[in-house]
């Protein structure tokens, strides 16, 4: 099959500022993900930034890299100017790999691609893990989506949905039951027509709520398509511990 797979990288970040250049294992992050990305064998890969100093140090990689404009408040909105600049076809599938996951399985990458070629009605594809504990089920930090019998997306939510009301009757740290509860991962694939049509859509009032970008889809109307991961990915980079952690992880 044919996707494209597109890394927005910023360069700002409050807790860790320059994030995507940060140094694992004698190489930027954003060095890792890209190798990642080109090894699930897409048909093209570039990182996608506004920065200048990103733009040069992907470059001296022999990576990649598509300049953006600067007033992009998401990854969704930086890669649809690259795809409607480069004129794709609406129906190309183009896959946002996140810049701050640098152990991302290609598998995991390919995965939902194959996914959003299979599912003709929908226009988006996304996957999941199982929830594995009562921390990481209410945690507002973790992403939950609830589906549909055939793997459409209902809603996402930082609460812990679903919600098992007979099993805490003590209140919500009393709650013993998260089963099929679901982690959203925050890879997508897009097709073309409808990553540029998402980005030129207002926030809407769920979306801010949440603060969750793809709710902006469900209250459209689009259909999100959603599986579980053949392969879990390690989580990504947002501290400087989850830096360190991955630094030993790689053990260079």
């Amino acid at each position: 099959m044919k996707f494209r797979v597109l890394i927005p990288a910023r360069h700002a970040s409050t807790r860790l500022p320059g994030k995507p250049l940060l140094d694992i294992g004698g190489r930027p992050m954003i060095a890792w993900v890209y190798e990642t990305a080109v090894a699930a064998a897409p048909e093209s890969v570039a990182v996608a930034t506004d920065s200048a100093e990103i733009e040069t140090a992907c470059r001296s990689l022999g990576l990649a890299v598509e300049m953006t404009g600067p007033d992009h408040v998401s990854g969704t909105d930086r890669i649809a100017e690259v795809a409607r600049r480069a004129g794709w076809r609406d129906d190309e599938i183009v896959v946002n790999v996140q810049g701050d996951e640098p152990l991302i399985p290609a598998v995991v990458i390919r995965q939902v691609a194959t996914l959003l070629e299979s599912a003709s009605g929908a226009s988006i594809a996304t996957l999941a893990t199982p929830v594995e504990s009562l921390a990481e089920y209410l945690d507002p930090n973790v992403v939950k989506v609830v589906c549909d019998g055939a793997g459409r997306a209902l809603y996402f939510s930082r609460a812990p949905v679903p919600w098992n009301r007979d099993s805490a009757q003590g209140g919500i740290t009393s709650q013993s039951s998260w089963s099929g509860a679901l982690r959203h991962l925050g890879i997508y694939a897009y097709r073309v027509g409808a990553l540029v049509r998402i980005a030129s859509l207002p926030p809407t009032p769920l979306e801010a709520t949440e603060r969750l970008e793809q709710l902006r889809a469900l209250e459209h109307g689009l259909e999100i398509r959603v599986a579980t991961a053949l392969e879990k990915p390690p989580a990504g980079i947002d501290t400087p511990a989850d830096l360190e952690r991955v630094r030993k992880l790689i053990g260079r």
